[in-house]
């Protein structure tokens, strides 16, 4: 975790950054008109419709165990509108079982070998449905989910604060805002303008929000930027959460950044987000990958969202996704069931002990998982 040696600089420093963004906002062109007459926007209309079957499978393998090893896998836990979340079958030369993290609700394959066991694994096979979203902002809800339900959204973790900096940059970002969805675009937007995706994160990145808005480090990964966009919403009274995943399949618009290779799928983890609007009810938000098409949907780093690789992406994801990706949970703070180390902040890899020591979900390689998935005719 980054530790900052001079906060009295700080004030300074994020002012300096919010005006410096501002301007740059400012000073942007309406999109090059003159440069880029001929410039055609990509296509990004995921509509909703048919449902997707996909079948997931995790494989996990220790290397080198030393003594006791345990293993966790994420299965998908969620069922909406949006997916379905079927059966799952599990291989293993251990004992293993499903298991729930009794506060927050996330499902997983758990599993323990004792250590005679010189080989271990498991394999987790999970089927869901998706399809894809999208917002009709001119069509009500007709349902409402009760305050006491809604509360859980709009707390803080132990990764995401709701007062101090975290509220300060709030009210700034939505100042203007004259109902929820106006609040929501103004953080949406400010996401994308200030905040920038940056490769050499590993893995989705960790999800430290305050300490990105206090060193002023505002790159990472869909973990830290939709987990920002969450913290911000919650902070003004917006519940939000972020829906904890992996892309499947390849997107059926082109944009390679936006999909997975269905054959080999560590690396594909995905988080998105959720934001409840008086309404509308819940409601698919995604700036991460706004940010990653910016960043490395070209081999030149995009600056501007009107540009017409990522307009269209910009806009949809406002609102909508495209149904290539499945959720497995939507949890924080997340209690290993039996481990000896500590509490995640979320829940999107598998991870597993050996010695009584956390390997590194970060490197499939060396800690040898294998993800893969296949579309299932209906």
């Amino acid at each position: 975790m980054t530790t900052v040696s001079n906060r009295a600089a700080l004030p300074a420093r994020r002012q300096f950054l919010r005006t410096a963004a501002a301007s740059a906002v400012a000073s942007l062109p309406l999109y090059s008109l003159a440069q880029n007459a001929d410039a055609t926007e990509r296509q990004f209309a995921p509509q909703p419709g048919a449902w997707r079957t996909f079948e997931i499978t995790t494989r996990v393998e220790i290397a080198a165990p030393r003594g006791q090893t345990r293993v966790w896998v994420p299965v998908p836990s969620v069922n909406t509108s949006w997916q379905k979340s079927m059966e799952s079958a599990i291989n293993c030369n251990g004992s293993a079982r499903m298991m729930v993290d009794g506060s927050e609700g996330a499902r997983m394959v758990y599993a323990e070998f004792d250590a005679a066991q010189a080989q271990p694994f498991v394999e987790v096979t999970s089927r869901v449905q998706t399809q894809n979203r999208l917002q009709d902002w001119k069509q009500k809800s007709a349902s409402a989910e009760s305050a006491a339900s809604l509360a859980q959204w709009t707390r803080p973790t132990a990764l995401i604060p709701v007062d101090g900096i975290v509220l300060s940059t709030a009210g700034e970002a939505t100042k203007g805002a004259r109902n929820d969805v106006e609040k929501a675009q103004k953080i949406f937007d400010w996401i994308v303008t200030n905040t920038y995706r940056e490769p050499k994160v590993r893995g989705c990145g960790e999800g430290d929000i305050q300490t990105m808005l206090e060193t002023g480090n505002l790159g990472g990964k869909c973990a830290d930027l939709n987990a920002l966009f969450v913290g911000l919403c919650r902070s003004v009274g917006l519940p939000a959460r972020d829906v904890y995943g992996l892309r499947v399949a390849p997107s059926a618009f082109g944009y390679k950044e936006l999909g997975g290779i269905s054959a080999k799928l560590q690396g594909a983890q995905h988080c998105r987000a959720e934001v409840y609007l008086q309404g509308h009810g819940w409601v698919a938000m995604d700036p991460a990958d706004v940010a990653k098409v910016m960043r490395q949907e070209t081999a030149d780093w995009i600056k501007d969202p009107r540009n017409p690789v990522v307009a269209p992406v910009n806009r949809v994801l406002f609102g909508g996704w495209e149904g290539n990706w499945m959720a497995y949970n939507t949890a924080h703070d997340v209690l290993l069931p039996n481990a000896k180390g500590p509490r995640l902040g979320f829940l999107m890899y598998p991870h597993a002990e050996t010695g009584g020591q956390r390997l590194d979900a970060y490197a499939p390689d060396d800690f040898r998982y294998r993800i893969s998935a296949k579309e299932i005719a209906a």
